[in-house]
């Protein structure tokens, strides 16, 4: 079987953490054991750009038990469990991930999933297809269309489709209720406040917090440092979402004014140049500085390179940067994804969710998806309240049902006072 990864060794220790992750993901399990009776994804072949994680692993092999045939690299250089990738080469899939990818390998590696010509893409931030469109427009016509886990890569896609340069349909699964209302809040908070840690140890608890962005990302960030402790400094653009963060107790500024404020800042925009060479000129000695958005643009590396006279790493994903007048800053994660790059990414309950919404979506691409507008597409309610439901049930939770009468109530427009 062709694939790379950094050592094929590691197959055994990696075993063990996709059972782990199986034993936490109940709704996309009970969704391969109900669709490998049936195998609708047979006859398919995805490419797939999506951190390899115990999670994602979970998702890969439930695509191949539906049917499916999977090619299979990481969406960030930085956020490839070696020991998952390994596992998942032993057990027969084409992946191409590594830790410590350099750009050119991260291309290679899209490239490489391309080979198998693909009918299905999944997709997170939009590499792979943005890759097909630039490089290999041709391999656009064997597509029946694609999906899209991430705020950043919706966006994009949003963008192109507008143009008029989509060339086939992506269903944004990042718009699912039960993915970004769980997945990019209570995932994402969680998950980057481990990174952090893991990578500082420091005491959370009475730090001055910087969170840029309160959109789904950011607010899962802010709340989690404030059940730590922390206090919590909101930095946005948007007028509504400053005022939603003010109205959960948090402090809301520009960023020039936090910049002299925050001991942890964190970036969750989708935006580059968030924080910038004028904001690391007025930092406390000792600030520490990361990223939880997507690319590696929201913080200006070359502005900090410029002010620096010296670099090291002092301890994993965690490197100091002294500047000219003997104040230090620390940088995690070299401006990646904090929470992928310097912990294990999101917990499994939540990207159970998030995973079962990817799955259904490509089922879904091969029955409706010749029939598609080329644009970026919801996913239907229905299939939020299905996984929800399941969801539920796993957690052992019964809700109420509407009565008929009810039912009728809701859609009497007549019923008044």
């Amino acid at each position: 079987m062709d694939y790379k990864v950094k050592d094929i060794n590691l197959a055994e220790q990696g075993r063990k953490k996709i059972e782990w992750a199986e034993s936490r993901m109940p709704v996309l399990m009970y969704l391969r054991e109900k669709y490998s009776k049936t195998k609708p994804l047979k006859g398919f072949k995805i490419a797939g750009c999506l951190h390899v994680t115990k999670e994602t692993a979970v998702l890969v092999e439930t695509l191949r038990a539906a049917g499916a045939e999977v090619a299979w690299s990481g969406c960030n250089p930085l956020s490839t469990q070696d020991d998952i990738a390994a596992a998942l080469a032993k057990n027969g899939v084409s992946i191409y991930a590594w830790h410590g990818m350099n750009v050119e390998e991260f291309y290679w590696a899209i490239e490489k999933t391309l080979e198998l010509n693909p009918n299905l893409t999944l997709d997170d931030g939009a590499d792979l297809i943005f890759t097909i469109h630039n490089k290999h427009p041709e391999k656009a016509e064997n597509v029946i269309g694609g999906t899209e886990e991430t705020t950043t890569g919706v966006h994009r896609l949003r963008a192109m489709a507008k143009a008029g340069k989509l060339l086939y349909p992506v269903f944004a699964v990042n718009d699912a209720e039960t993915k970004w209302d769980f997945d990019n809040v209570y995932g994402t908070g969680q998950s980057t406040i481990d990174g952090i840690i893991r990578a500082t140890n420091v005491l959370i608890a009475g730090k001055t917090v910087v969170v840029a962005g309160y959109g789904h990302c950011g607010k899962g960030v802010a709340m989690r440092a404030k059940g730590l402790g922390a206090n919590v400094i909101v930095t946005e653009v948007k007028p509504t979402a400053a005022l939603k963060a003010t109205l959960e107790g948090f402090r809301v500024m520009p960023m020039d004014e936090a910049a002299k404020l925050g001991d942890i800042f964190v970036t969750a925009t989708g935006v580059k140049d968030i924080i910038v060479k004028r904001h690391f000129e007025v930092m406390k000695d000792g600030a520490i500085v990361c990223n939880t958005g997507h690319y590696d643009c929201e913080i200006n590396i070359p502005d900090l390179e410029s002010l620096a006279v010296d670099k090291k790493e002092i301890r994993p994903n965690n490197e100091k940067y002294t500047l000219k007048d003997g104040r230090n800053i620390f940088l995690l994660a070299k401006g990646r994804l904090v929470n992928l790059a310097a912990a294990e990414g999101h917990p499994s309950e939540v990207m159970d969710m998030s995973f079962a919404n990817q799955f259904l979506a490509m089922i879904r691409l091969t029955k409706e998806g010749k029939n598609l507008e080329k644009t970026v597409h919801l996913l239907p309610e229905e299939q939020d309240q299905e996984i929800a439901g399941i969801k539920l049930e796993t957690m052992g939770f019964k809700i109420d049902k509407l009565t008929p009468e009810q039912i009728e109530y809701i859609n009497d427009y007549a019923q008044g006072t």
